[in-house]
């Protein structure tokens, strides 16, 4: 009904139009439950992708994949959202269709959505992993450690590699970097087991998401509305929320600056917003605060959507220009709190008392202020929803399927890829270094074996050289012989000597020649030897 804008309804007498300038301003849509949050939001998604700009909605109940086909004139709420349309004055009402994408963390109703450890970073994984500040510090030692060392930190695995080796590093580690305790990446690990258990491996890994497939129109001009399932993904809110951070921190970092667009680039829509921040530590909330201020110069959008507005702090509370209150209850007085804080946000209308009107909206209505062509925000009006063109409720498996099939990403993310990262460097330098060590031992083995063969030998030969020089039996008996023979011709011979030289044989001169002879005798005997 408007080309400046969404049409959310008719309130005060005139139609109460989302400024597409404004709309990267971001908003709140906020309501207890049964309300009609669902056909809001639904109703607001339609007009982005009318006119052109892509969105991403998370579909917490499974009721927002209905984007995809057109409403029945046999559903059920046929009627109610004829005559509604009828009301408001919505006179080209018809059903339609819109170009969707459907994901799925876990690649079972949709596309999977994986992004890398490296690109979550050690903050947003250590909120994941619901760690505290010391472990979040020895967490942020191992991606420093991974990057100086050229370790792609892929999937689950890389990370528990990259654990263990800084464990074994610990001592050199603590020295560079300050304490990295065992017990700390102890600690980390189990929480890393907990982290698997609830499906976090699921959404690690590649090929990694590339965030232009989000900002898409189709050949008609229409904008893509990216839909992910959480419903399954709700069982683990922390990965939920933590998931939907992560992706508007790439939508910050990778997008251009563009200031204030004719219209937005991308709507972004935070279903359950209080799982954000709840017990979310300080850091956390800052890097929130600052992407919600900041992202707007990027063209993009940020639309939280909550039961209580009290759910959203305050310092994000304040950066949301374009408010949508359902009903709410005042059963005690955290409601009744909820209310008067609901109240003070919105610009006062002489028209409309806004702490009554919110307990008394009916289904289908609302309290609207959006900003203006201006930058102010409109007086509050009590607004009727318009109807949605698309169908109200979720799609079949059926028909998740066909869309699944025929949607423009294709293929591209169904098959996982697992490249050499850090796990398998790691490991192979673990097992070079086992095995360098392994044949270091073989070596010293070898030597102390050598060593030992050489000392044996050579007792073993002096044993032969002492054995080989002891004279045999025969050369006993025959060295006996020789003697016994040598000295008998030794005195024959002396004695013969003896008689010649001396002559006679009184006794002196056989005295004298004894003499001689036994002297002879002992020259002979050592010449024989």
């Amino acid at each position: 009904m408007s080309d400046d804008g969404v049409f959310i309804g008719q309130g005060g007498g005139q139609p109460q139009i989302l400024n597409f300038k404004r709309a990267n301003r971001h908003g709140l849509i906020a309501g207890a439950t049964g309300t009609g949050k669902t056909v809001t939001l639904q109703g607001i998604v339609e007009g982005f992708s009318k006119a052109g700009v892509p969105s991403f909605v998370a579909d917490v109940k499974g009721d927002l994949s209905g984007l995809g086909m057109a409403g029945s004139p046999t559903a059920k709420t046929h009627e109610i959202f004829a005559a509604r349309a009828a009301e408001i004055g919505m006179t080209d009402w018809a059903y339609a269709d819109n170009p969707v994408q459907l994901w799925d963390l876990f690649g079972e109703q949709g596309h999977p959505i994986r992004t890398t450890v490296s690109e979550m970073g050690p903050l947003l994984l250590s909120r994941l992993m619901n760690l505290n500040e010391t472990q979040e510090g020895v967490l942020t030692i191992a991606f420093t450690v991974a990057d100086k060392d050229g370790l792609l930190l892929l999937d689950l695995d890389d990370l528990q590699a990259m654990l263990v080796n800084c464990a074994e590093r610990a001592d050199e580690l603590t020295t560079t970097y300050g304490n990295v305790s065992k017990q700390s990446i102890g600690t980390i690990q189990r929480s890393l087991l907990q982290l698997r258990s609830q499906g976090g491996d699921h959404f690690f890994g590649e090929p990694a998401l590339d965030i232009q497939d989000l900002i898409k129109t189709d050949d008609g001009g229409r904008g893509v509305v990216n839909i992910l399932a959480a419903d399954k993904l709700m069982a683990s809110p922390k990965l939920y929320a933590t998931f939907l951070l992560w992706l508007l921190s790439e939508l910050f970092e990778q997008l251009p600056e563009v200031g204030d667009p004719d219209k937005p680039k991308l709507c972004f829509f935070f279903d359950e917003a209080h799982l954000l921040f709840d017990e979310a530590p300080d850091a956390l909330l800052e890097k929130v605060e600052q992407v919600v201020r900041l992202i707007r110069s990027k063209g993009v959008g940020v639309y939280f959507i909550t039961q209580n507005p009290i759910d959203v702090p305050d310092k994000v509370a304040a950066q949301l220009g374009n408010r949508v209150q359902h009903a709410l209850r005042a059963f005690t007085p955290a409601d009744q709190k909820g209310i008067r804080a609901a109240a003070d946000t919105f610009r006062a209308n002489p028209g409309v008392d806004v702490a009554t009107a919110i307990t008394e909206l009916k289904v289908g209505e609302a309290l609207v202020s959006l900003l203006q062509p201006d930058g102010s925000p409109s007086p509050v009006e009590r607004t009727l929803i318009k109807p949605p063109s698309s169908r109200v409720g979720p799609l079949s498996p059926q028909e998740r399927g066909v869309l699944r099939q025929t949607d423009a990403v294709g293929t591209k993310y169904d098959a996982v890829v697992d490249r050499e990262s850090a796990e398998e460097i790691l490991a192979a330098k673990s097992a070079q270094a086992a095995a360098a060590a392994a044949q270091a031992k073989a070596q010293t083995e070898a030597d102390k074996q050598a060593a030992a063969q050489a000392k044996e030998e050579a007792r073993q030969a002096q044993i032969a050289a002492r054995e080989a020089a002891k004279p045999t039996l025969t050369d006993k008996i025959i060295q006996t012989a020789a003697r016994t023979a040598t000295s008998a011709v030794t005195r024959q011979v002396a004695n013969e000597l003896g008689r010649a030289v001396f002559g006679g044989s009184s006794r002196s001169q056989s005295s004298s020649g004894g003499l001689v002879g036994s002297l002879l005798r002992g020259v002979l005997g050592n010449l024989v030897k």
